[in-house]
Formats: C-alpha cells, sequence, structure tokens
C-alpha cells in the first residue's frame, strides 16, 4: 500500500503527524509513504523510516507572485510529481480550503479527509472521496491517528503515540548530562515568559553546574539571547541552525525548558524531558505531546486567552501578566524533578502527568 500524505505546515503540526504514521506501519505490513509539504520542512518526513519521497512545495513563497509563479515552471514541476504516482489513499491532514484542498484534488487516488462537524475548516470536507468524523476536544496528534486508522482500516490505536524517530541513528549524538537548551523564542508576546525571569533561570543553572544553550530564530531573539549570555561563561549562544542543527542540538541536552513554540514540539518529538511554559495558550489541544513532556500553565483570571495581544486591565508586574506567578524559583524547582525522572517515562499526552501552577 501506498499513501500521500498532505501535511503542508507549521513546523508542530507536522511533527504531530508522525505518530499516525507509526500506526500505520505497525498495523499494514509494507505501508509506504509520500508526503507533500512546504521546502522549508523537508527534512522532518525522512525521519521516519517509513517515508520514500517528500514532495515540496512553495506555497507561502508563490503566494507572493500568484499569476507568475502558478504560470511558470517550478509549479509545473510540482504538480508533475505530484501526480506521478497513483495512490491508495491520499490523506489531508490538514484541511484546509487554500492551502490543501487543491493538492488533494490534483493527487491520484482516493481522497481521505474529515468531515465538515470536525475538519478544520467545514468546507474542505466536500472536495473528499471518503468523510471520516473524528470528535474535537482532542489533541491533534490523536485526532490525526484516528483520521489515518478510519482511513487505512485498522482499529483506533491506544496508548501513546511514536513518533518513529531513533534519534541516535539520525542526529548521531549523545546526550550530554551537564547541557540544557532554553527555547525563550515565540511568535507570539503573550506567549513569552518575562525576560527577567530567563535571566534568573539562567542564573540558577549556572550556579547548579550546568551549560545554558540559547536559540534564536529572528533578530528580536537574537537580541534577547545575547543579552541572556552577555557576562555568562556558562553560556552558549548558538549561531542560525537548520531543522537537522536544531534538531542535534535538542537530542544531546539533558533538558529543555520551553515557552509554547514549535520547537517545543521538536523536542517533544525527539522524547527529551522538556519543561513547556504556557500562558495565554492551552496544553489541551496542541500542547507538547509524547515521552518526558512535562508544563506548568498559568492560572490566571483570563488564561488562556488564546490572543496576541494581551487584553488584561489590571495591574502588572511582569509582561505578559499572566506569568507573573510563574517565577524562575517555582520554574527551577519542576524542571529539576524532570531532569531527575528517568526519560520516557511520561507525557503530555492525555491521561498524563503535568503540573499547573498555582498561580493567583
Amino acid at each position: 500500500m501506498r499513501v500521500l500524505v498532505v501535511k503542508t505546515s507549521s513546523l508542530g503540526d507536522i511533527l504531530h503527524t508522525l505518530p499516525a504514521l507509526t500506526d500505520a506501519s505497525r498495523a499494514i505490513p509494507g505501508i509506504r509513504f509520500d508526503w507533500t509539504l512546504e521546502e522549508d520542512f523537508i527534512e522532518i518526513p525522512l525521519w521516519h523510516a517509513s517515508v520514500d519521497r517528500v514532495i515540496t512545495m512553495a506555497h507561502r513563497r508563490w503566494r507572493q507572485t500568484p499569476i507568475r509563479s502558478f504560470m511558470g515552471t517550478e509549479f509545473r514541476r510540482y504538480l508533475t510529481e505530484l501526480r506521478e504516482r497513483h495512490y491508495d489513499a491520499v490523506i489531508d491532514a490538514q484541511g484546509q480550503i487554500i492551502k490543501t484542498i487543491w493538492i488533494v484534488r490534483a493527487a491520484r487516488g482516493r481522497r481521505y479527509g474529515l468531515d465538515w462537524r470536525t475538519a478544520r475548516e467545514a468546507l474542505a470536507a466536500l472536495f473528499y472521496d471518503r468523510r471520516v468524523h473524528v470528535s474535537k476536544g482532542q489533541h491533534a496528534v490523536e485526532r490525526i491517528r484516528q483520521l489515518f486508522a478510519a482511513a487505512l482500516g485498522y482499529p483506533a490505536p491506544t496508548g501513546i503515540g511514536d513518533y518513529g524517530i531513533d534519534r541516535e541513528k539520525r542526529f548521531d549524538v549523545h546526550i550530554d548530562p551537564r547541557k540544557l537548551v532554553f527555547l525563550h523564542g515565540t511568535s507570539w508576546v503573550t506567549k513569552e515568559w518575562p525576560k527577567a525571569y530567563w535571566s534568573a533561570l539562567v542564573e540558577r543553572a549556572g550556579k547548579e553546574n550546568y551549560r545554558v544553550h540559547l536559540t534564536w530564530g529572528n533578530a528580536r531573539e537574537q537580541a534577547r539571547a545575547e543579552e541572556l549570555a552577555a557576562g555568562r561563561e556558562h553560556v552558549v549562544l548558538l549561531g542560525k541552525l537548520s531543522l537537522h542543527g536544531m534538531a542535534r542540538e535538542l537530542a544531546s541536552a539533558a533538558g529543555v525548558v520551553a515557552v509554547d513554540t514549535g520547537l517545543c514540539h521538536l523536542a517533544a518529538a525527539l522524547a527529551v524531558p522538556t519543561l513547556s511554559l504556557y500562558g495565554a495558550t492551552s496544553t489541551g489541544l496542541t500542547g507538547a505531546y509524547g515521552l518526558s513532556q512535562h508544563y506548568l500553565s498559568a492560572d490566571f483570571p483570563c488564561a488562556p486567552c488564546i490572543r496576541k495581544r494581551c487584553t488584561y486591565t489590571g495591574p502588572r508586574n511582569v509582561e505578559p501578566p499572566c506569568f507573573e506567578a510563574m517565577t524562575p524559583e517555582r520554574v527551577w524547582r519542576q524542571f529539576e524533578e524532570v531532569l531527575g525522572q528517568p526519560s520516557h517515562q511520561s507525557s503530555a499526552a492525555p491521561g498524563a502527568r503535568a503540573t499547573r501552577a498555582n498561580i493567583a
């Protein structure tokens, strides 16, 4: 059986699809996958042993000059490659009219996706040959696993999903027991743990004889990382890394502290013991999922608000205010517990061990 996976972006969403491939590979001997996705994420599907071919697209780039792009040779080459094989199943794991339906319709094979009541965009369901009902209110990983099971005809999986990444084989690294990675950068200001708190946490890690590696992805994050690293010999300021390079950094770490960012999902996929900090966002539907994942969530009057801008009108001692009581001391105490536990013993999946910060 050969299946085309349609999941084009983003980093976390793509990683959340991998456990479904592992389920299918265990249920159907010999099944193989092709995957079409944005060119920036080409590496990720190939980390899974059941993926043969990645068909890259550039929707983000093409839409900047749509007429020229969609009439050009690059787009025609993409369609030719997409239609090169006939698939036993084409599974749309994203379900968006503009982003994926045209891909699903162009591919050759029986098309599967979520029904109109449970799809991300209800109109997408009109374009599938078979529509699958998967209840909302579940973590994204579990919903995708159930979609694949129904589409490919095997029992719905139970237990924690397996990303299927052999980190020693793929990244050739060994865990450094004194290395920590702090993922401080994220796309919303409401998801950013206060800089003063990060500074105190970096300082505490040094006193406990850890080396802290700081990542960054844009100029703003780089400036914050440089400020956190200034004058601290135990801090390593990383350069801009590819996904493979970032995976190597994470896979060799003893532990990670992260905010809600795509890279925390990469740490989860690699089963790196991680403490993720959530303020404006919720762990329930798209939180860090997998072995050795833990989290602290803000218990604040308006959290989680799921807003890019804070609208809280009360007194503010830190920004964003929902993180005020999630202090460096509290985070370090919880992180020490994470580091002290055997790897692969807990998960942030439904029913897993997790901790909430009691924030008044």
